[in-house]
């Protein structure tokens, strides 16, 4: 029983369930748990930038070959740029199926824009293209990693790690040397903050649950239901058959081996606070080193495949919504709108919701303070943007990896416990 309760897997569970129940039945005291899930996603995002740093420079300086980071950049750019495609695809197919939003009969005038003030604020600022690939240009390497600015330190983390194979293994060995014994500090960091993913976990759910309540999730329950459902379909059927037929692997094999950093991200809603066990875990899983520290942190950026059926299914909700249904022509143009700003996403504080506000005046005639419509929601939503933004990156990097020459498949099906052609 000892060993039951030691486990990472059973605490964190233990403390999502400690914290509904005191949301639901205590919810002015859950509201005040609301620092414990800050502080613990703080503590993880007080990692990230270096780790994605010093994994991304030694993955690229490590192979001592432009070409062959090239070729996988590419790779996986191309991975990516598919499977977020068909998220947002999906995610129009299905809205419009199920239709959650018609009967609402919303009055636009009784819109608040006070509500989304701060979030249509953010959006002005990544109102076009070419403000985004100015926005990815870090000012100094110093402020992309203080502000946190994931796109920022993946472009230098790039540059460096090109750099450092310019000038020949002997005068990058020593640098490497550093990163590695650096790299290696950070997860030893990590494995200590991690020890606190229960309380973490306990608090940011409660505070979900005391601060929006129940009856948030009853009032717009069918937006809510599609949308899982539709990233269900998602995983199960789209990227569990790029795993079958592929990789070889049954993606529920996948979850169960990564089932910790699912509930982790579960209990926080963010898909950062599992980054760093979620890379561990792929390397041990037989992934080649340099692969993952490549694909994950470009993948958290441009291969966010929940947030992509997000972004479809709310835009085309609100118009249903307000009775301001989008002809087709309407739809193809958000969509092809939606495949540049939803790469932008990571870069943006409160993701989603922002690259939403940002997108909606795309359609011309719905108005964007309608976004505040699902701003009671948005947080329960952001638990499945996350869980299915961190499955698609780790079957993004068994597909590179496997692609790349990169997998060591007896190793994967050694820890995964199945083969193709194995019964689940």
């Amino acid at each position: 029983m000892k060993r039951f309760f030691s486990s990472l897997y059973v605490q964190v569970i233990l403390g999502i369930l400690i914290g509904i129940l005191c949301g639901i039945f205590y919810p002015d005291f859950a509201v005040k748990l609301k620092p414990l899930g800050d502080g613990f996603i703080k503590l993880i995002k007080m990692v990230i930038a270096p780790l994605i740093f010093s994994s991304i420079v030694i993955g690229i300086a490590g192979m001592q070959d432009i070409k062959k980071v090239g070729k996988i950049g590419l790779s996986s750019l191309i991975y990516f740029e598919v499977m977020t495609t068909v998220a947002l695809i999906i995610g129009l197919v299905f809205v419009n199926w199920i239709q959650p939003g018609t009967g609402m009969n919303i009055d636009p005038a009784s819109l608040d824009p006070e509500a989304v003030s701060n979030y249509v604020k953010q959006s002005e600022e990544h109102k076009n293209v070419m403000d985004f690939i100015l926005s990815i240009i870090p000012h100094n390497v110093i402020a992309a990693v203080a502000s946190d600015n994931l796109l920022q330190v993946l472009v230098f983390a790039v540059l460096f790690g090109i750099g450092l194979t310019k000038i020949g293994e002997k005068n990058a060995e020593p640098v490497l040397t550093v990163l590695q014994s650096f790299l290696k500090a950070l997860f030893a960091i990590i494995k200590m903050i991690m020890y606190l993913a229960p309380i973490g976990a306990m608090g940011a759910i409660g505070f979900t649950i005391g601060k929006y309540g129940v009856e948030a999730l009853s009032s717009l329950g069918l937006l809510m239901i599609s949308f899982y459902l539709t990233c269900i379909v998602f995983i199960v059927f789209v990227i569990g058959a790029v795993l079958y037929f592929y990789v070889n692997i049954n993606v529920f094999k996948l979850l169960k081996y990564i089932k910790e950093e699912l509930l982790i991200v579960l209990g926080t809603s963010s898909s950062e606070s599992a980054l760093p066990g979620l890379m561990q875990k792929l390397e041990d899983a037989g992934c080649s080193k340099p692969i993952v520290g490549l694909v994950i942190p470009t993948g958290y950026s441009f291969n966010l495949d929940g947030t992509c059926i997000y972004l479809t299914m709310a835009a085309v909700f609100i118009s249903q919504a307000l009775n301001m249904h989008l002809s087709l022509e309407q739809e193809i143009t958000l969509l092809l709108v939606l495949l540049l700003t939803s790469k932008g996403a990571a870069g943006v504080t409160g993701s989603g919701f922002v690259t939403l506000a940002a997108t909606l005046p795309v359609v011309g005639h719905v108005p964007v303070e309608a976004v505040g419509l699902i701003l009671g929601i948005d947080r329960f939503m952001s638990e499945a943007r996350a869980l299915t933004n961190i499955i698609g990156n780790a079957a993004a990097t068994l597909v590179v990896a496997k692609y790349e020459n990169g997998l060591d498949e007896a190793v994967l099906h050694d820890k995964l416990g199945s083969a193709h052609g194995q019964k689940a």
